[in-house]
């Protein structure tokens, strides 16, 4: 399954096809699923262009998706540098009226236990994002279960980060849900590559990397994705 990362924290000064108002979302992630994306993931935003986990901005983003491309699965962030309070972050769970079908938590941050439990409490599917081998140790412990475990590599350089890719996979516990594998900016295709190679899950758009594989600017998400099929199939 290849994931389509539309947004992220990018804004349109970082390229002018990021979409932010939930009808470029639905139209890009449109677009993507007709690339061969199998989901989509999103950081909804406010009128101001910034992040948020608000129902204002959350509800209508996964609404409007789901009007142009029902059935396609859509992810939100639970990120805590949108809302650093833990109380907040389960306070806006608890209010979203559109669910997503999945939401990310990152296992490091404060408080991820209790927003993935109450991720779980309302049917949302909880991704596991998992950074480090710490984190991998972290999320053995957890008791929520959980949709997909994201092992997600943050380092620049590719080595890097594919050394961090095997170091996590490496310790994450047996027999646990199914892994997406991905990473960012320079990162973002040889850590792809990798998946592929490996049998896992992975993602790329806008929010993972603003270039294909060849280093030209991507003109958009779809572009992304169709890109990131090819090399699925051997390309």
């Amino acid at each position: 399954m290849i994931k389509a990362c539309l947004n992220g924290g990018r804004s349109q000064s970082d390229h002018a096809a990021v979409p932010l108002t939930p009808e470029k979302l639905a139209a890009d992630a449109a677009a993507c699923a007709d690339a061969g994306a199998g989901a989509v993931h999103v950081h909804p935003r406010d009128a101001d262009g910034a992040e948020t986990l608000a129902p204002a901005a959350v509800d209508p983003a996964v609404a409007a998706i789901r009007g142009v491309v029902p059935g396609l699965p859509v992810g939100v962030t639970t990120g805590a540098w949108i809302a650093p309070s833990v109380a907040d972050r389960l306070a806006a769970i608890r209010s979203w009226t559109v669910l997503p079908d999945f939401a990310s938590v990152n296992v490091h941050e404060d408080g991820a236990l209790e927003v993935a439990g109450a991720l779980a409490e309302r049917g949302i599917g909880v991704e596991a994002g998992v950074w480090t081998v710490a984190a991998a140790a972290a999320y053995a412990e957890w008791t929520v279960p959980c949709l997909r475990i994201l092992v997600e590599c943050m380092q620049r350089s590719a080595p890097a980060a594919l050394a961090n890719a095997h170091a996590v996979l490496d310790a994450l516990p047996a027999g646990g849900p199914p892994v997406l594998l991905h990473a960012q900016d320079a990162s973002a295709w040889d850590v792809l590559r990798e998946a592929v190679r490996l049998g896992l899950h992975t993602r790329i758009g806008l929010e993972d990397t603003l270039v294909l594989p060849d280093g030209s600017v991507a003109p958009d998400n779809a572009a992304l994705v169709a890109a990131a099929v090819t090399l699925t199939h051997g390309g």
